[in-house]
Order: structure tokens, then C-alpha cells, then sequence
């Protein structure tokens, strides 16, 4: 057998700055590593994480439906309040028979208490 088939290729040879600087770099990819797959087996934060993300984005949803509701409901209040006023001034009779009914229904209420 010769030589140059037991034995690899030799390198130059390294420094021990050298050897000592790929050994940290090899301990920080290792570190990350072990980072990762703890963070991976976590099943309590991951659900911590996910519940996080979703209360988040229902507080986006949120705000963005508070902001539709307050442009649309000056106009559409307005044009509700216009519909009704123009429904009682044509049709009284059932109103005011609605509001009688609830006024003596308050009325009678209130002289119960006493």
C-alpha cells in the first residue's frame, strides 16, 4: 500500500487563531441550531406565538371596522333619521298609537313602584 492512498490530501497548515476563529463560528451555528430546535418542541410558545398573531390582527380587523363605522354612519344615520321623519309625516297613525301605548306603559310602570 502506498501513502498517497491511506492518507487524505494534506492542507496548509492553520494557525491557532485560525482553528480557534472556525471552532467559534462552529459554536454559533451550533448555538442557533440548538436555538432553532428548542423553539421548534416549544408547543406552549408556539401557542403563545400564534395567539399573539391572532389577538394582533383581530385588533387590526378591528380598528379598520371602527374606522368604516364612523365614516359611513354620519350619512347613514342622516338619510335613516330623513326616511323615518318622511315615513311618520305620512303615516302618523301608527306612530303616535306606538308612542301612546309606550308612554302609558311607562306610566303605569312607574306608579307600580310607588
Amino acid at each position: 500500500m502506498s501513502e498517497s492512498s491511506e492518507q487524505p490530501p494534506a492542507e496548509e497548515p492553520r494557525s491557532p487563531e485560525e482553528i480557534r476563529a472556525e471552532i467559534e463560528a462552529t459554536r454559533a451555528e451550533l448555538g442557533d441550531t440548538v436555538e432553532a430546535l428548542a423553539a421548534k418542541t416549544d408547543v406552549k410558545a408556539q401557542a403563545a406565538q400564534r395567539v399573539g398573531a391572532a389577538k394582533e390582527t383581530l385588533r387590526e380587523s378591528k380598528d379598520d371596522l371602527v374606522g368604516k363605522v364612523g365614516q359611513a354612519t354620519p350619512e347613514t344615520a342622516a338619510a335613516g333619521v330623513q326616511q323615518l321623519g318622511a315615513t311618520v309625516q305620512e303615516k302618523p297613525v301608527p306612530f303616535v298609537a306606538v308612542g301612546a301605548f309606550a308612554a302609558g306603559a311607562l306610566l303605569g310602570w312607574l306608579l307600580r313602584r310607588r
